[in-house]
């Protein structure tokens, strides 16, 4: 990605919540939060680092912190007992689309009590063919310092799209490292 088109995603992703960053005072806030973090990734591969994983931390609940650093820790053990084999993760883990996205905008959010959900309209475009759309679910959880990611659900409809929800990609992951 050029300097220009992240910037216009940079721009996009600020003026679609209006958020500050940092801000979690509400859902759409926190999911903006996410979502600016996640485009300093474009393309975003595998699962986060410890350096990467700190830039989400702000946006995220500690339940899906705690999910990344384990699945990160059980992804270099794997890779330590299997130097020829490919990573358990490849491609984009926080959307549908085994590139990522280049643009998103969050939608309506639904809140009940200490949960809610925002509907995410995503598009890769490479500039080298029809772009492609989908819409995934950012879950959230309040906590004491405000909304928190909690979880995504992968709304693609392609073959070889990201199914299910993230949480249940990483436990696979974990699982996957200790067999």
């Amino acid at each position: 990605m050029n300097a220009y088109s992240l910037l216009a995603f940079g721009v996009i992703a600020l003026t679609a919540g209006g958020a500050r960053a940092g801000d979690t005072s509400s859902p759409a806030q926190a999911a903006n939060g996410f979502y600016a973090a996640y485009a300093t990734f474009h393309p975003s591969d595998g699962i986060p680092d410890k350096a990467a994983l700190a830039k989400y931390a702000p946006f995220i609940s500690s339940a899906l912190h705690r999910l990344l650093a384990e699945g990160d820790a059980a992804e270099i053990k794997f890779n330590k007992a299997n130097k020829n084999s490919p990573p358990l993760i490849e491609g984009d883990l926080f959307s549908s689309m085994f590139e990522g996205a280049t643009s998103y905008m969050i939608g309506a959010c639904k809140s009940a009590a200490k949960t809610a959900s925002c509907a995410v309209a995503l598009t890769y475009d490479d500039k080298h063919g029809p772009a492609k759309r989908w819409n995934d679910t950012v879950y959230l959880v309040m906590t004491p310092d405000g909304w928190r990611v909690d979880d995504i659900g992968y709304g693609g409809n392609w073959d070889f799209a990201n199914k299910g929800r993230l949480s249940a990609t990483l436990r696979q992951v974990i699982s996957d490292a200790d067999g």
